[in-house]
């Protein structure tokens, strides 16, 4: 990498609250249409893909650490951050706003309002990167308090003084100047703290003091040099003073993968890449308290796309500061499809392969980043010393619900799983609902002492209060070495005997993620090391009334297990 120049920096301007106006729309032939959308968008198929370097020459020679294949493990984590450029500072507002009770603020380079796109591509091109079409930003918000009072995302409260960072350049043609102001309106009218940065002349691009461009310039890598550290500026406004960078990163790039996060097993099947990364310094290796960002490249920046490699990564400007600053940074990759879905390997921000969850609980990249994020962090408890985990997703195929009167007369597979989720609790038709869950748990490393596991489950909807009906029930976990009967879901899952009931428990909660409590020994023991574990989730005492939730619509329960 070169050396860190000398700061000039740039004034950031006091954020504008002025209506978005929509240019008056025009014509334009179907090829300079198409050309709009730049790095963001393609509806063209890529070049046949070349295989991509580990990492670039010129981090070779710059000493930038080279990957090394590892998994993700538990760090002392007390602050989660997004950052993400084009299609990434898209995915990174989704990710704050979805889960903003854990993430605690976010930056957005080149890109706009939450859900801008409301899943239709015409309005991500002509609303949310050109202005032909109204973005019309105060539905936009409306939508995030109508999903928020649906448990659909967390509440938009905790974004009430949250630190914000808005990067739009002067020279972008790609995702204009007042589509990024709308993003600094939009944040600001839930009372976060919003530092936005206008009046740099920058094309589309990640802006950073290593970047191989000249700041006006919208090219690969998208990477621009406008004489001012922008990371010093964005992670100070995010995490308050900071210390200086390091002359060059000195910890851990792991490669792990990302497929083990991704709902169904398949990141190819999200758009997402086999490997990802996380940039460890030694300091959080070593047991520090520290923070993490989650740093999401654009279109066109991921590592599978076309040889592009880790050159994003290496010019980030990130590990340098995570070296000084106790900062783990995690690298999640977008993948191209070979399909007309998404050529240019963009994050998910309007829709495409059918996920219309993309934006809230139960969107399949946002499930897989947290699922990571999790995993970085360890669950609800500090690991045990010199221990080590892996995060197991249910098996789709193989997850279900079974419903039957309170004495279990009467038992049926439930119907509504593609609808709504997985049911629990007492239902309109007064069927008493359970759920039964299959982990592949032979992916837990042989020889090794299992030394804890909970679960993890997302609240997709839900009616009363189940856990109130009676006072005082729980929602317990039992645990099948095996399956309880046949491994896919049947009418007689609702009784049969597990190994051990009541392994677990979940406290009541009435939106976004829970946490059960920790298996028991004997349910610990229970875990068929060998092949599929089938774990059942049901109230202790039936529901007198209609009292339900439904969990995981669109996402999978995962089940951390921690072993040293």
């Amino acid at each position: 990498m070169r050396p860190i120049r000398a700061l000039r920096a740039a004034p950031p301007d006091v954020r504008s609250t002025r209506p978005v106006r929509p240019r008056r729309p025009r014509r334009r032939p179907a090829a300079l249409f198409l050309a709009a959308a730049g790095a963001l968008l393609s509806l063209a198929l890529p070049a046949s893909p070349v295989a991509a370097e580990p990492v670039s020459p010129a981090a070779a020679a710059s000493g930038s650490p080279v990957p090394v294949a590892g998994t993700l493990t538990p760090y002392d984590i007390d602050a989660v951050y997004t950052a993400g450029v084009s299609s990434g500072g898209y995915m990174a507002t989704q990710l704050h706003v979805a889960y903003s009770g854990t993430i605690s603020g976010s930056a957005a380079f080149a890109s706009g309002p939450y859900d801008c796109a409301q899943g239709l591509l015409a309005t991500a091109l002509n609303a949310c990167m050109d202005t032909l079409q109204d973005l019309r930003l105060a539905q936009l918000e409306q939508a995030t308090r109508d999903r928020a009072a649906q448990g659909l995302v967390d509440p938009v409260a905790n974004l009430a003084d949250d630190p914000v960072y808005v990067f739009s350049g002067t020279q972008d043609t790609t995702v204009r100047q007042p589509v990024a102001t709308a993003l600094a309106d939009y944040y600001t009218h839930f009372g976060a703290r919003v530092r936005y940065n206008r009046t740099t002349a920058a094309g589309h691009a990640w802006i950073t003091p290593l970047g191989p461009n000249s700041c006006g310039v919208t090219q690969t890598p998208f990477l621009n040099d406008c004489g001012f550290d922008a990371e010093a500026e964005m992670l100070g406004h995010l995490m308050g003073p900071l210390a200086g960078p390091a002359a060059k990163p000195a910890g851990t790039l792991i490669r792990f993968d990302q497929n083990a996060y991704a709902p169904g097993g398949s990141a190819a099947a999200l758009s997402m890449g086999d490997d990802g990364f996380a940039y460890v310094p030694a300091s959080c290796a070593g047991g520090a308290k520290c923070r993490l960002v989650v740093a999401l490249h654009g279109c066109k920046q991921g590592y599978a796309y076309q040889g592009f490699g880790t050159r994003f990564i290496e010019g980030a400007h990130l590990d340098e500061y995570a070296d000084t600053n106790d900062m783990i940074v995690l690298y999640p990759q977008a993948a191209p499809t070979l399909t007309l879905d998404n050529p240019n390997g963009c994050w998910n921000w309007w829709g495409y392969l059918g996920d219309s969850a993309y934006a809230r609980h139960g969107g399949k990249q946002i499930e897989a980043v947290m699922g990571m994020i999790g995993a970085l962090r360890g669950g609800t408890s500090t690991p045990p010393t010199g221990g080590t985990s892996v995060t197991l997703s249910s098996v789709a195929t193989q997850d279900g619900y079974v419903k039957a009167a309170a004495d279990g007369s009467g038992a049926a597979v439930g119907t509504l799983r593609d609808l709504y989720g997985l049911a629990l609790g007492r239902g309109t038709d007064g069927k008493v609902n359970k759920t039964l869950l299959s982990f592949d748990t032979s992916r837990i490393p042989a020889g090794k002492e299992i030394t804890r596991a909970y679960l993890k489950v997302d609240r997709s909807s839900g009616a009363g209060d189940p856990w109130a009906s009676p006072a005082g029930n729980r929602l317990l976990v039992d645990v099948r070495s095996g399956c309880f009967g046949g491994c896919a879901v049947e009418p007689a899952d609702w009784a049969a005997p597990a190994t051990v009931a009541g392994g677990a428990e979940f406290g009541p909660f009435f939106s976004g993620r829970a946490v059960s409590s920790d298996l028991s020994p004997a349910a610990l023991a229970a875990l068929n090391r060998s092949g599929t574990t089938q774990m059942r989730l049901g109230f202790s005492a039936a529901p007198p009334s209609i009292a339900y939730l439904f969990v995981n619509q669109n996402a999978p329960v995962t089940l951390t297990v921690e072993y040293r």
